[in-house]
């Protein structure tokens, strides 16, 4: 396909996947039980730290989690006890355990008491086209506070070229806003145009199948040539096609 016609298609596709449907099978279903930004932040960034696997799978795990913080995470957050953190222990999700999660409250808490929340550290090392060296930043941020070291494996790293899918994702439900109800668009200061596609097994796929994706490696080389493709289409809401890759590949096995 050329050019404008490719985008016409993944525009269509946009428009067919990027609807409130989709929360009923996707992970961002959990944070949209909140209403206070707080909640819908933490509940948002646990969520999508556990993503991966099967999606049903997710969204129960996620939902467990909410049920040990009262399903009231910012309260939980910042009013725990030792006790409190021990009662965590019992959760699992795959190779994300009880001792993860007691450890990623410890970080989340410390990055609302000392840094103003996540928003607020992204603002600050995200560059003019990328957000991707202040996820960096937020990874050693957050490890500032007491944690397992068994529990880094869970925050990626753009730097040591991971494609940080996880946190791409988040990213778009926190900054992205759409008039379709999905993502959130909590975060005003953050310009959609430098969010990066949450590249995943399916969305690389597609993306390769489509000829707008080379690079072999799921790595963070892939994500920003995915980038620049991405923003040729729409240059303030490149990830508008997230839905569009991702939609193809699960739904339509392109």
């Amino acid at each position: 396909m050329k050019r404008q016609e490719l985008r016409a298609f993944l525009d269509a596709k946009v428009e067919q996947y990027n609807t409130h449907a989709f929360l009923e099978c996707d992970p961002i279903s959990i944070p949209h039980r909140f209403h206070l930004r707080e909640d819908i932040e933490i509940s948002g960034f646990l969520t999508a730290i556990i993503s991966w696997g099967n999606r049903k799978s997710i969204i129960r795990s996620a939902a467990v989690m909410m049920e040990l913080m009262d399903h009231a995470p910012h309260e939980f957050l910042m009013g725990h006890s030792e006790k409190d953190l021990k009662a965590l222990h019992t959760f699992v999700h795959r190779t994300f355990n009880g001792a993860d999660l007691a450890g990623f409250i410890k970080g989340l808490k410390h990055v609302y008491q000392n840094y103003g929340g996540p928003e607020a550290i992204f603002l600050q090392y995200a560059t003019s086209v990328s957000l991707q060296p202040a996820i960096t930043a937020f990874k050693h941020i957050f490890l500032e506070a007491d944690h397992d070291p068994r529990s880094r494996k869970h925050l990626s790293d753009p730097e040591r070229g991971s494609a940080a899918k996880r946190i791409n994702m988040y990213l778009r439900w926190m900054v992205r806003k759409d008039n379709k109800g999905v993502d959130f668009g909590l975060w005003n200061r953050i310009p959609a145009g430098i969010l990066s596609c949450p590249l995943d097994v399916h969305s690389a796929s597609v993306a390769r199948k489509l000829g707008i994706l080379q690079r072999r490696q799921n790595d963070a080389k892939a994500v920003a040539e995915l980038d620049k493709a991405l923003r040729r289409f729409n240059q303030e809401d490149p990830v508008r096609y997230d839905y569009a890759l991702f939609g193809l590949g699960v739904f339509e096995k392109f």
